[in-house]
């Protein structure tokens, strides 16, 4: 083949492959989520919660490229980075534990595209300013949940309260509001002790926390890791009331814990016991149709708060991206990601699995008390608990 034919040829294949581009812009969503490692029981029904999303959106396909990050922090940024300088997606999803979205903001936000963290703690988000402004969350705040189990032991006397948490960001973050919240109801945290997401034994936190001698003991800890000073607890004798954080709302911790996990009482979203919340809870139509998307893809009985959490981010930008259509820009540039950003920040009213979403200036998760509900392990199974 001659130079010229050649260089023809290369020519032709190149407009060949720039046309189809041109001409099919798309939406594009990227995730990471956890789907190994410690907190794999977040990230698998999250991951299994984007092939329920739609592909179509105000007349534009939308795609969607997941990736694993292993419950690591440093694999949580690579991801990332990938999803947006090779990708070139529109927003990210993810991830599913809190140092590895905390270490994610600042990729996102120095290459301007907007962030939904499936990650609970409210320092994601807070304080709203500089690179935050680019990031929301769908879980609760955890001085919300906070502030329910506090008047929950107020409600069951407790006067004195012990803590065993991660020692990360996670722990951290809940350490703290949860002293904020007892506090304001007279109750004092007397111990604190630490752990990290995959220790095999807690046997030495445990002893110093029951030397304080606690009416009760809070796990701040989240998936089936929180089943570690559970079972230690319940091992050493203790006969306070044990509660736990929104973290620990999912099915496959009472499949790993077992009878040790019996009588705990934690918050949740309404997504966990949705079919017994009344007909008028504010969440429960919107619950019920992820329950039911969710289900009839994996079965009776899968549907997972975590998952939930995914489902709600991936409402925000459906609600969103007709909005940032509409200001004439077109996905894949960074006009159409600052359109989204600010459409994401003026939804409102958008009730979806786990609460109702009124996004602000200066609130990135939205939600309220509506998201709060308490529940209790009777007889193996969640229930709804509307008297705590």
């Amino acid at each position: 083949m001659s130079y010229r034919v050649l260089r023809r040829a290369m020519v032709a294949g190149a407009i060949a492959l720039a046309f189809p581009l041109a001409a099919s812009a798309q939406v594009k969503v990227g995730v990471t989520v956890s789907s190994t490692g410690p907190a794999a029981s977040l990230g698998i029904p999250e991951r299994d919660t984007v092939s329920l999303l739609p592909t179509e959106v105000a007349g534009e396909k939308v795609v969607y490229v997941v990736l694993d990050d292993a419950t690591d922090t440093t694999q949580a940024v690579r991801n990332t980075r990938k999803l947006v300088t090779e990708d070139n997606v529109d927003v990210v999803l993810g991830t599913s534990a809190t140092p590895g979205s905390l270490a994610m903001i600042d990729v996102v936000a120095e290459n301007q595209v907007p962030m939904i963290s499936v990650a609970a703690n409210a320092s994601i988000i807070e304080p709203m300013e500089g690179a935050r402004k680019w990031v929301f969350k769908t879980p609760q705040n955890d001085l919300l949940m906070a502030e329910g189990l506090a008047a929950t032991m107020e409600k069951q006397g407790v006067k004195t309260l012990g803590f065993i948490g991660f020692n990360d960001a996670y722990g951290d973050g809940w350490l703290d509001v949860m002293r904020k919240a007892a506090e304001a109801k007279g109750i004092s945290v007397v111990s604190a002790e630490r752990y990290n997401r995959n220790d095999t034994s807690v046997t030495g936190q445990i002893l110093k926390l029951l030397a304080s001698k606690p009416d009760a003991v809070l796990i701040g800890a989240a998936g089936t890791p929180v089943a570690l000073p559970q079972r230690e607890l319940k091992n050493r004798g203790f006969a306070g009331q044990i509660y736990h954080t929104h973290g620990s709302a999912n099915n496959d911790v009472l499949r790993v814990c077992g009878r040790d996990c019996e009588g705990i009482i934690l918050p949740s979203g309404p997504l966990l016991v949705v079919d017994q919340l009344p007909d008028d809870h504010p969440a429960k139509v919107s619950a019920k149709a992820y329950q039911t998307v969710y289900e009839g893809k994996y079965g009776a009985g899968t549907t997972n708060t975590f998952g939930g959490h995914m489902w709600d981010a991936g409402q925000l930008v459906v609600a969103a991206i007709p909005v940032a259509l509409e200001s004439g820009a077109k996905p894949g540039t960074v006009e159409f990601r600052q359109a989204l950003r600010d459409a994401i920040e003026a939804v409102t009213d958008l009730s979806a699995s786990q609460g109702v979403f009124n996004m602000t200036e200066t609130d990135h998760s939205g939600l309220d008390e509506r998201a709060r509900v308490m529940v209790k392990v009777v007889d193996g199974k969640w229930t709804y608990q509307p008297d705590l």
